[in-house]
């Protein structure tokens, strides 16, 4: 019983790295959504402005923007998507802690059941002739 918590412990602590890098993926497309809606904005009032950038023309901007906007629709299906996978490794990872703690919980009922058994001085064997379980 002790392995099998160490071993659901290790898992628990695995996964939960896994949930903190996906987290991560997370907070880096949602900064570069925000980069490009901060492009969008300045595209779009580059071109509503009288005085064009040096060196750009109406129409390479409107190409910048329609690039743009077709980078922010992928990114936010891909946002979309990583909240799902941090929301489905969340689910798993309180899950695999519930029977993790479950494990561990067995583990501790049974070396209390052989401490009382020492305490009490009934041996395994003895103890299994008692109860008729031979």
């Amino acid at each position: 019983m002790k392995s099998r918590a160490e071993k659901l412990g290790r898992m628990v602590s695995l996964m939960k790295l896994q949930l903190r890098l996906a987290e991560w993926q997370l907070a880096q497309l949602r900064q570069r959504e925000h980069d490009l809606q901060n492009e969008e904005i300045y595209l779009v009032n580059a071109l509503n402005d009288a005085n064009l950038p040096a060196g750009s023309s109406s129409e390479s901007i409107s190409r910048r923007l329609a690039v743009t906007g077709v980078s922010a629709r992928t990114l936010r299906a891909e946002a979309a998507r990583q909240l799902d996978q941090v929301h489905s490794e969340s689910r798993r990872v309180k899950h695999l802690e519930q029977v993790a703690r479950a494990a561990v919980a067995g583990r501790r009922r049974d070396a209390e059941g052989l401490t009382l058994e020492e305490i009490a001085g009934v041996h395994p064997p003895i103890r299994g002739r008692a109860f008729g379980n031979n």
